[in-house]
């Protein structure tokens, strides 16, 4: 699976303005679906989505790649694109999202304390990607926090068994799905895209341990099209763009 995935919504007209949105893997079908009521509203207009994870998003747009709007699924990514220059204007959040593992259903992994035993294989993403961040985040909550019994070493115990350490959550999502590791830890909104590869167990963490992982938008400094930028921005935080992204699973900014 591609690290880097790009769509073109199909209702934009031939020698039209073309939009170009870079987002985080994980907005994946939501945003397919906005960028498609965005050109519906728009005639003439293309978007085209250029998904991935967030930190290889920023690291393109760094060395050169043009783009309209960056979408992110952390905050320390749209902070780092804002300190070089490249974001024009203050970013706004318009998602978020939070944690769960899922499991094989003929793994090993049937409850938390699983993750940490010898012999369990997990793939989580790369911890310099924000849902590696988050996750890494999440197993240190869950070693401190007393109530759940862990153990203050249940983090490192879980980092142990990491045989995989992936890009962007969509490729742990799909090697949990197709069984080549017992267990991993995505957003919660990418369990459907999972169960389209295969069947996989949700094991929720605990609310206390969580995390909620935020979504910030920004225009880009040089974008060829600014005036649509802000459009497609205003039409994320519209009304309609939070229904979609809320039938996806996200939450309210």
């Amino acid at each position: 699976m591609p690290a880097l995935l790009v769509l073109a919504a199909a209702c934009g007209g031939d020698g039209g303005a073309k939009l170009r949105v870079f987002a985080a893997s994980s907005l994946t079908e939501a945003f397919t679906d906005i960028a498609a009521g965005f050109e519906a509203e728009n005639p003439g207009i293309t978007v085209q989505l250029d998904l991935g994870g967030s930190q290889r998003l920023r690291s393109q747009l760094e060395f050169g790649a043009k783009a309209d709007v960056f979408a992110s699924a952390d905050q320390l990514q749209m902070d780092q694109a804002a300190a070089l220059g490249l974001t024009a204007g203050a970013a706004v959040d318009f998602a978020s999202n939070s944690l769960v593992v899922i499991a094989s259903p003929g793994g090993a992994v049937r409850g938390l304390p699983d993750l940490a035993k010898p012999g369990v294989t997990l793939a989580l993403a790369q911890s310099n990607v924000p849902v590696g961040s988050y996750t890494r985040q999440a197993l240190r909550n869950l070693a401190n926090d007393a109530s759940l019994g862990l153990g203050n070493g249940f983090d490192a115990g879980v980092l142990s068994n990491v045989v995989s350490e992936e890009p962007n959550v969509r490729i742990v999502a799909q090697k949990v799905a197709l069984g080549e590791v017992d267990a991993g830890i995505v957003y919660s909104t990418d369990v459907p895209a999972a169960r389209t590869t295969g069947d996989v167990r949700v094991i929720d963490i605990p609310p206390g341990a969580n995390v909620s992982a935020r979504y910030p938008i920004a225009a880009l400094r040089d974008a060829s099209e600014p005036g649509l930028a802000q459009d497609f921005i205003a039409f994320v935080l519209s009304e309609a763009g939070q229904r979609t992204l809320s039938g996806y699973g996200f939450g309210s900014p």
